[in-house]
């Protein structure tokens, strides 16, 4: 059965592809490229002869048909400009409609930016949320912005030099001066990872240039909380295990978000008690 390849092919540096990605190239009666010119040179490069098609955001929906006649006699393998296609591009719709008339479609992984930023950033990658790029107008990018500010997972996007600074400006207004790894030019011969904070960044690209990846770290775990009787039942508990007023203060202050004043003054009015249990003292101490 004619096959629908979907050819990884590199962000940068061209010897970032597989060899089964070049097998395929050399073998498919076609090539759809989402940039023509970025395709031939990589197929130059390796000595691949394939007839080239364009397939991009602008002439999909005359492509789509035509790509699917030709799948009813040979294989045909979509790449993107780089990276993996159907990834923030318009190979999803070729993919979706090709699956619907029944050809297999079939990845050839590859490289990413967002898989290499994510492992070069120093950031957590166990859960993360891929946003592509981000809105173009700011009143957009900041209602999405604010959507996952509450997202604990990391976050994930592309920008474009020309507007990396209003969006980096927006995501300190909206997330907070978050720790973040601005990713420039990976694989390629200036490339760059920034890590700092959102504010450390805005000082740093002063004039950008070049492909990002922004990996923004997600929002802090919710603090939990606690009336003062539970608290004074946890310091009780601790003193039973034998900590001292130091270290059952500190473990508590730092688990709960307090200032170790007033788990210290809890601590005092809690040894205090009779023996026996007596009528609680209540703390009359503001929590800052």
């Amino acid at each position: 059965m004619p096959t629908l390849y979907l050819v990884a092919t590199p962000i940068g540096n061209l010897e970032d592809i597989t060899l089964r990605a070049l097998r395929v190239l050399r073998e498919v009666s076609l090539v759809a490229a989402e940039d023509t010119r970025t395709a031939r040179k990589l197929l130059a490069h390796y000595g691949i002869r394939a007839r080239l098609l364009s397939y991009n955001e602008h002439n999909k929906a005359a492509r789509i048909p035509q790509l699917l006649a030709h799948l009813q006699h040979g294989d045909v393998a979509l790449v993107s400009e780089a990276g993996m296609p159907g990834i923030s591009d318009p190979g999803s719709d070729l993919v979706s409609a090709a699956a619907r008339a029944g050809f297999r479609v079939v990845p050839i992984p590859g490289p990413s930016a967002v898989v290499a930023a994510l492992a070069v950033s120093g950031l957590p990658a166990s859960r993360f949320l891929f946003l592509g790029f981000l809105p173009r107008r700011r009143g957009d990018r900041r209602r999405l912005l604010d959507q996952v500010r509450g997202l604990e997972c990391t976050l994930v996007a592309f920008e474009a030099p020309h507007r990396l600074r209003d969006s980096l400006t927006d995501v300190l207004e909206v997330l907070g001066d978050r720790p973040l790894a601005v990713c420039r030019e990976l694989t390629k011969a200036f490339e760059e990872v920034f890590r700092g904070n959102v504010s450390q960044a805005l000082q740093r690209f002063q004039e950008p240039r070049g492909e990002f990846t922004l990996v923004i770290a997600g929002a802090a775990a919710p603090v939990p909380e606690a009336d003062d009787e539970t608290l004074r039942r946890e310091l009780a508990a601790l003193r039973a295990r034998g900590l001292r007023a130091r270290e059952a203060v500190a473990e508590v202050a730092s688990r709960y978000g307090l200032p170790r004043r007033l788990v210290y003054r809890l601590w005092v009015e809690e040894t205090a008690r009779p023996s026996g249990g007596g009528p609680v003292l209540k703390s009359t101490t503001e929590r800052t």
